[in-house]
Order: C-alpha cells, then structure tokens, then sequence
C-alpha cells in the first residue's frame, strides 16, 4: 500500500462540484488571466484577512518582491529578513535590488527574534519582512514597535499562515502590507500556483496593480 506524503487531491475531491462550476464559468466566459473570478476572489480574501485591498499575482515570489517593488525599495536599500526561512523571502529582497539583512531567531519559536532587529537596523535599512514559519504567527506588536521607532515598513512573508491568528487579527492584516503563497502544498493552495498582496494602503495596492500589468491600468 502506498501512502503519499500529501494528498494534494483530496481537498479537489471534497470540493469537486463547485471547482467544475467554477471552471466552467472561466472557460464560458473566456477571460483565463485576472478578470471577474479572479477579482471575486480578491474582495472576498481582503475580507478574510480584515484588510481594503487584496491584489493577485503570480505566486509567492512575485507578491514579495513586487510589494518591495511597490514600495520603491530598491538597489541600496537593506531589508532584515529572518536568518530561517525559505529561500523565497531572502530571493524576493534581492529580486527587487535590494541586500537581504540577516537576523537570528527565538530558539522557541524559529521566527524573527524582536529583540535582535534593532541591532540590524543601519541607515540604509527600509524594511522588516518578519515571516509566520509553519503558519506561526511572528511577534508582531514587538516587530512593529522597532519598525515605528526607526520609521521602518513592516512587511509579512505569511505565505504559509492563511488564517493564522494573532491577537485576535489575521495573518495579512497585522504589518503595512503581507505578501501570500497558494502553492498547491499551503493552506489555501492553487490547482497550479498564485500568490497575493494584502494591504490597508490603497496606493501600494495600486502600485502592485500596475507591476503585476505591465505598468498598466486598463487593457
């Protein structure tokens, strides 16, 4: 007998009537990038996670390093990132031009240790990205007040926290904006990949819009 390690089909086969139903009406109407189905599903996300603005976007790599990108951190710029995570968040910050900023975590929880970010900040630093590793919430009221105190963005790498809770909030509504994965393998996976910027910020949400479209706002 063989056991697989993840059923990726299970949750397509309780879902099964309402996946066909939603295809159907993606190859009916003909629009199979962005469009009704995928703006649909970005109200009801932005609702989920308590925030104004979901923006869809390729997958998990994109949401980050176009949310940096959004944020005009570039070539200079230090970003501090967990010294633990998975590539992705390290790849995203250099991605947009930026130097990844290593700092330890709490032995207890593998996320970002607080009380070492500030020691990392420079001059140069524009950004805190702390990730919710294996769908744990960071410690985000103590990563947002080092962030406040040095006029520093705080972004979440929640790609592995879809609803996750802290303090009563969501994962993608507790720093400036988050960035999330739907791999097939995450909470909330994707039949292929996709990913998706969550924000409070209508103008970043705006800016992640049009690099997601090539600098564009209509078709």
């Amino acid at each position: 007998m063989t056991i697989p390690f993840l059923d990726v089909g299970a949750a397509t086969r309780e879902l099964r009537a309402e996946l066909d139903a939603a295809c159907r009406r993606v190859l009916d109407g003909g629009w199979y990038v962005l469009g009704p189905e995928v703006e649909a599903f970005e109200r009801e996300y932005a609702d989920y996670c308590g925030v104004r603005d979901c923006v869809s976007v390729g997958n998990g790599l994109d949401a980050l390093c176009l949310l940096l990108r959004a944020a005009g951190i570039g070539p200079g710029d230090e970003v501090i990132v967990p010294g633990h995570t998975f590539i992705a968040t390290w790849l995203a910050v250099s991605a947009a031009g930026a130097t990844p900023v290593a700092v330890d975590v709490d032995e207890a929880t593998g996320n970002l240790d607080p009380a070492l970010v500030g020691e990392a900040v420079t001059p140069r630093t524009a950004a805190i990205i702390p990730v919710h590793l294996y769908g744990q919430p960071a410690a985000m009221d103590a990563i947002r007040t080092v962030g406040r105190r040095h006029g520093l963005a705080v972004f979440e790498d929640a790609a592995q926290a879809h609803g996750a809770l802290y303090r009563g909030k969501r994962a993608g509504g507790l720093g400036d904006a988050a960035a999330f994965s739907f791999y097939p393998t995450k909470n909330l996976g994707a039949l292929g990949d996709g990913g998706a910027v969550t924000t409070d910020d209508a103008g970043l949400a705006e800016r992640v819009r049009l690099l997601r479209n090539y600098g564009s706002r209509v078709k």
